[in-house]
């Protein structure tokens, strides 16, 4: 049986779960988020807890267990304290700043790219090198902070470019000249 699968998912003081059919809707402070179930996996509400089950053995419901656990597990996560990720922008004139739903970027390019930001996702800049996403769904959160380190990934030589916070990025040395 799955490991993950089979552990119960705590519901936290002020997070509301409701199953209906196949879909399952978590509402908490900081917002609702709603998720359809697969058919081949159970959701339990007793006692302050979800429990997740398969119905039967088959190969895709014993892969969708734990899958559907950890995502379930997400849902109450974000509605409760939510999530965040950092991004850092290295380069000499390389910088951010968020106005609203809407993140500047000069990533060393001819023209500023002005990335729009998905309902349920704020950003703040500090310091104009630092980006911090925050929002409470866990996969449009890592969406979003890819999407924005693939505009100017950081680049091995002199590491500019866009990385998450306390990315390593594994540095090559440089061309030498030739010796004849």
């Amino acid at each position: 049986m799955s490991r993950v699968g089979k552990l119960p998912i705590a519901i936290p003081q002020g997070v509301n779960v409701s199953l209906s059919d196949s879909e399952f809707t978590v509402k908490g402070p900081k917002g609702t988020l709603v998720r359809r179930l697969p058919t081949d996996i159970d959701v339990e509400l007793e006692q302050g807890q979800i429990l997740v089950k398969r119905r039967d053995e088959s190969r895709q419901s014993r892969a969708l267990h734990g899958l559907v656990r950890a995502l379930l597990n997400n849902m109450v996560h974000g509605v409760s304290q939510g999530f965040t990720i950092g991004l850092e922008i290295q380069g000499t004139g390389y910088r951010a700043e968020a106005q609203a739903n809407v993140v500047n970027l000069s990533l060393g390019y001819s023209h500023p790219i002005q990335f729009v930001l998905p309902e349920g996702i704020n950003a703040s800049v500090e310091r104009q090198t630092v980006i911090r996403l925050e929002g409470i769904d866990r996969g449009l959160l890592g969406q979003t902070a890819a999407r924005i380190r693939a505009l100017r990934p950081a680049e091995p030589y002199k590491g500019k470019g866009v990385r998450y916070a306390g990315e390593h990025i594994h540095r090559k040395v440089g061309k030498t000249g030739s010796k004849k």
